[in-house]
């Protein structure tokens, strides 16, 4: 998805050359960069020595390696009573992910004494079975083996799992999780892709139409005007529909750049406009996805990507 929404600096700069003369006001573009949030550190592990890479300094001694050697045969989809859907091997073995490796570049941090606790399943021995054949993949490990990979991740058996069903490596030094059928960690509701400052959502009625990094629905009020660029949402009005603010457009997705225009708003705040129309947000709209100000008054109105009115 990032790819999809690095726009260039010089997209952002005709922006500015065609805003100021489509809108007949001194609009600007709003390509002011942003930085990337901090990254948060994952859990203290390490998968490749000592006991950490083992959970609570319970590693698997030398005698484990090949212990837990995957069954040949088709995966299988479990549905654990406390993980929830996860993968098996044939002989109904829990299969794991690890937080250190990584699914794009698929690559495995799994090697020496970890490989021994957390044998990497190959891939010549396993068929898609119960999962997607179009997740199923695999990586070649620095010995010139190829590891079955499910959604771009590397996936291991656990030497401490002796017995089909179990899930003992769940959790393991923060880092070690079942995998799931489309390549999650099983059990982990995990966070969701933070949303574009700008991106379109697709409504069951309205269609595509635009919504800001909170999700929240973007209107449009037919008594303003795109030229000249002018707001009569004034007073009391703002107090149920908020003006949209400025974006980075390094940030957008599926919105043409050069149609977001700032527009400076009579007490000197800037606004988001689209085609040099400004837009709004409606306090009415309670979570993500709402339209509640839809056709309200007969004068408010979701947004499509070209700046048109959604009805």
């Amino acid at each position: 998805m990032m790819n999809l929404r690095k726009l260039t600096i010089a997209a952002a700069g005709t922006a500015l050359a065609l805003g100021a003369t489509a809108c007949g006001t001194q609009g600007t573009t709003n390509g002011s960069p942003q930085q990337p949030p901090a990254q948060t550190a994952a859990p203290a592990a390490d998968g490749n020595s000592g006991a950490d890479a083992y959970g609570s300094g319970s590693g698997a001694d030398s005698g484990t390696e090949g212990a837990a050697a995957t069954a040949s045969g088709p995966l299988a989809v479990r549905d654990d009573a406390k993980l929830g859907p996860l993968v098996a091997d044939a002989a109904g073995f829990t299969l794991y992910r690890f937080d250190k490796d990584t699914a794009n570049p698929s690559s495995s941090a799994c090697a020496g004494d970890c490989a021994k606790a957390w044998p990497p399943v190959p891939a010549s021995a396993t068929k898609p079975g119960g999962v997607d054949a179009a997740r199923i993949g695999s990586v070649e490990r620095a010995d010139g083996t190829e590891q079955l990979t499910i959604a771009g991740w590397p996936v291991y058996r656990f030497a401490k799992d002796t017995a089909p069903g179990q899930t003992n490596g769940q959790g393991v030094g923060g880092t070690w999780f079942a995998v799931t059928p489309d390549g999650r960690k099983a059990g982990v509701k995990e966070a969701a892709e933070p949303l574009p400052a700008l991106s379109l959502a697709d409504d069951a009625k309205l269609g595509k139409i635009i919504r800001d990094g909170k999700g929240r629905t973007l209107y449009r009020f037919t008594k303003d005007t795109a030229w000249p660029m002018k707001s009569n949402c004034e007073g009391a009005c703002l107090e149920k529909w908020r003006p949209a603010k400025l974006v980075d457009l390094n940030d957008v997705e599926g919105i043409d750049p050069k149609k977001l225009i700032t527009f400076t708003r009579s007490d000197g705040t800037k606004q988001l406009t689209i085609d040099c129309w400004p837009l709004y947000w409606f306090t009415g709209d309670k979570t993500p996805g709402d339209t509640n100000g839809q056709g309200v008054g007969g004068t408010w109105f979701a947004v499509t990507a070209n700046g048109k009115l959604a009805k």
